[in-house]
């Protein structure tokens, strides 16, 4: 395949992935991968079984999955920097060539964070920047700049803090909305609204803080209002799990959102995730609620 073609094919195929990931709620089915078809052409977009995809004609590897408890020992480093483990086999000859020739192209590849079975997380376009021979393993990263950066082993604290942020962002985050929407089967711990695309995964302590880190229990699922009424304290939830909403904005008169999209949530108990482990942690809540009682 001609590398224009194969670079135009995959925009079209990121796009797809894009959108269908934004209309879920972040993530993607497996069979939704696996049945992905363009051109008239079946594309599977994850292997059956492998977590590499190397479609036939393809130049180098079109996407990887990096699993918790997988086979490899693939690992995130304090340099933001993904640590793929070589594919079993020869260094230099089926999975392994397709990595090494995306390193050599250029081209950019899907990342599928499988959080759970059958559930894809998409973090994409990475690539991959580097190969340690050595440890067995390829680098990947968020940002094409470190293709060109020299020994990724030894790079400036300015450059490593870069992509810790960036890692942070376009991995972590992406991840943890996955997380703690399924936790809450994809509705609105308030509303129960329903809808994947209208949906965030809100920190109940932020990122910004030591304890805000991206877990479930210091999460909640929350429409885009609720979300965006709860970071700016028009919303709380107590530790016993209610709803208040704002003195101030409970006084206020205006139109219909504000009356049943807020005003009425005030006093409900949130719907909880059926896992016990996924449930928001009643200190985390009690941090954040002290800040809204104020």
């Amino acid at each position: 395949m001609d590398l224009a073609v194969e670079s135009a094919l995959r925009v079209a195929i990121m796009d797809w992935v894009r959108e269908r990931a934004e209309v879920n709620g972040g993530f993607l089915y497996r069979h939704e991968l696996l049945t992905f078809a363009i051109g008239g052409r079946d594309l599977p977009l994850i292997d059956f079984s492998r977590g590499i995809r190397n479609p036939a004609g393809f130049s180098s590897t079109l996407s990887i999955v990096s699993a918790a408890n997988g086979p490899y020992d693939d690992v995130e480093s304090d340099d933001g920097l993904l640590h793929y483990a070589y594919r079993k086999g020869d260094p230099f000859t089926g999975d392994n060539r397709k990595l090494r020739a995306a390193l050599e192209t250029g081209q950019p590849l899907i990342l599928f964070r499988k959080e759970f079975a059958n559930y894809y997380t998409p973090v994409m376009p990475a690539w991959v920047v580097g190969d340690v021979p050595a440890e067995r393993t390829f680098l990947i990263g968020f940002d094409e700049a470190f293709r060109f950066m020299g020994d990724l082993h030894d790079l400036p604290e300015l450059q490593r803090a870069y992509a810790r942020r960036l890692a942070k962002r376009r991995l972590h985050q992406p991840a943890f909305r996955t997380r703690v929407l399924l936790a809450y089967a994809t509705r609105c711990t308030v509303c129960a609204l329903h809808h994947g695309a209208l949906l965030d995964a809100a920190h109940i302590v932020p990122d910004t803080e030591p304890a805000g880190i991206p877990t479930t229990p210091n999460g909640l699922a929350l429409c885009k209002i609720h979300h965006a009424a709860y970071d700016q304290n028009m919303l709380g939830v107590s530790p016993d799990y209610r709803v208040a909403i704002n003195r101030e904005v409970l006084a206020e008169v205006d139109g219909p959102m504000l009356k049943h999209g807020l005003q009425e949530m005030h006093g409900r108990t949130i719907t909880l995730p059926a896992r016990r482990a996924d449930r928001p942690d009643r200190d985390l809540l009690a941090w954040r609620w002290e800040r809204f009682a104020r």
